[in-house]
């Protein structure tokens, strides 16, 4: 047998060491990742490539990114509209909600504005009683938009009622869909802010900051939320436009109350790029936005949006 000196054993022993000591340290960056990861990567992937919405049905409560990819023709957008009750069944929107908004919206086509009224005067109690919690602004095709919202746990409605080229509303061809938020928390909050949105009825969009070229992350507090002369609440869209582009035909168009508001096509020039929708009064929501050189405006999806000061443009200056 060949014998082993003290030497060798000295040698072994120091191996081992650096092995061991190499192996700790890599336990702990193991760690650390595991431990940040779920925020790192907790992005919730919506895809539309026609008249729907590919995503998860079951979600956590709290705040939730979510990455919505408009793979389809047209512009969308989601809304998360929490239910008054977790009873409310398929048949319930597609046989009481979704009828009194379509023929509402045949007769404003029609010019007739009285039948229209009375068309919605059948939407049943319950949606009154719906609660807003965000979602995107409008996004164009190709596009994708980042939003962050915190949402309870209930029984959701995830919607989009931007309308088809004969006027139809997408809710109408299938874009609505079912999620659930369960009671139990995502433990994530969202990266801070680089400028923040005040909206009100009263003072329209409070916004001080210049955006810069590159990515924008954008807070929105809902000062407070009322039901405008479309029936429905403010909100934050972000959209590029061109030198083609004429401002008030998108004022018009951004009325769906209007019978060629929010519907298809979009008025030449603009590029919609996502931002915040409705949610309640007291509520915050996030989106981020990457901005090259070129001409912007924020503005809501409400009826006179220059009127009640919520239309700002600014200006993204090249390198």
């Amino acid at each position: 047998m060949k014998m082993i000196n003290k030497n060798h054993y000295l040698y072994l022993g120091c191996i081992l060491l650096v092995f061991l000591t190499i192996a700790c340290k890599t336990d702990k960056k193991q760690n650390t990742l595991t431990e940040t990861e779920p925020q790192e990567n907790h992005i919730i992937e919506v895809v539309t490539r026609g008249m729907d919405f590919q995503t998860a049905d079951t979600l956590k409560s709290g705040w939730n990114t979510f990455a919505y990819k408009n793979l389809s023709d047209e512009v969308h957008f989601f809304l998360m509209d929490k239910l008054p009750s977790d009873s409310i069944a398929e048949s319930d929107i597609k046989e009481d909600l979704l009828p009194p908004f379509d023929d509402g919206m045949k007769f404003l086509m029609e010019g007739k504005s009285d039948s229209a009224m009375a068309a919605f005067g059948k939407i049943p109690a319950w949606f009154n009683d719906v609660k807003r919690y965000g979602g995107t602004g409008l996004i164009s095709p190709g596009k994708t938009a980042i939003s962050s919202i915190h949402l309870k746990p209930g029984k959701y409605m995830m919607e989009c009622y931007v309308k088809a080229a004969n006027g139809e509303w997408h809710t109408s061809h299938g874009m609505w869909k079912f999620i659930t938020v369960l009671d139990e928390t995502t433990h994530f909050s969202p990266d801070e802010a680089n400028h923040t949105i005040s909206v009100s009825s009263t003072n329209g969009y409070v916004f001080e900051a210049q955006p810069k070229l590159g990515i924008n992350k954008f807070k929105v507090e809902f000062i407070d939320q009322v039901p405008h002369e479309h029936l429905s609440g403010h909100d934050v869209n972000v959209i590029k436009y061109d030198a083609s582009a004429n401002i008030d035909s998108l004022v018009h168009w951004m009325n769906w109350m209007n019978p060629t508001g929010l519907r298809t096509p979009t008025p030449k020039g603009f590029t919609f790029l996502g931002g915040m929708n409705n949610c309640e009064a007291g509520k915050t929501g996030y989106f981020e936005v990457v901005l090259e050189p070129g001409n912007y405006l924020l503005i809501s999806e409400t009826p006179k949006p220059d009127e009640k000061g919520m239309l700002k443009t600014f200006v993204i200056e090249g390198n």
